[in-house]
């Protein structure tokens, strides 16, 4: 054994994952993670989750909201990516529903309209089949449907 190896106390670990999710809302599988290389046992991560839970420091809808409107704000996600990262982290259907209904209609596409014309601006191509699909493949790997995308490109090119 390895002399890094730190064991924590149940209250240890509970004052840990107490501002560990305090700093930053996180999922249930972050925090299951996060115990899991703190070494705790499988009954003793239950009894940490439910009490973060009963505390409210971990609540999955809070999480998947701010999560929804983070990536959507900030790093300009479509809602598509945005429900696959929040899938990846085991967050329900409901709660990714209701995480949608955190982004309005009116910002959205007005963020898709921006996003396309600068992203647009940035390539430098010349043939218009080429300068399309790569617009196109920007968009989709960001998230945005399908429809919305190319709607857009009939629209720019």
């Amino acid at each position: 054994m390895n002399n890094s190896t730190k064991f924590y106390t149940l209250a240890e670990a509970k004052k840990k994952l107490e501002s560990y999710c305090a700093y930053q809302d996180r999922c249930h599988k972050e925090v299951e993670v996060k115990l899991y290389s703190m070494g705790m046992i499988p009954e003793a991560t239950n009894q940490i989750i439910g009490h973060l839970i009963q505390e409210n420091y971990l609540n999955e809808e809070r999480f998947a909201k701010s999560f929804a409107r983070g990536k959507f704000r900030i790093k300009k996600w479509g809602k598509n990516r945005i429900v696959n990262e929040l899938k990846q982290r085991q967050i329900t259907k409901y709660n990714i529903t209701i995480a949608l209904k955190e982004i309005e209609e009116n910002t959205y596409l007005e963020t898709l309209d921006t996003l396309a014309k600068k992203r647009l601006m940035q390539i430098n191509e010349t043939n218009q089949k080429k300068r399309k699909k790569k617009l196109a493949d920007y968009l989709l790997y960001r998230g945005w449907e399908s429809h919305l995308v190319y709607q857009k490109l009939q629209e720019l090119i």
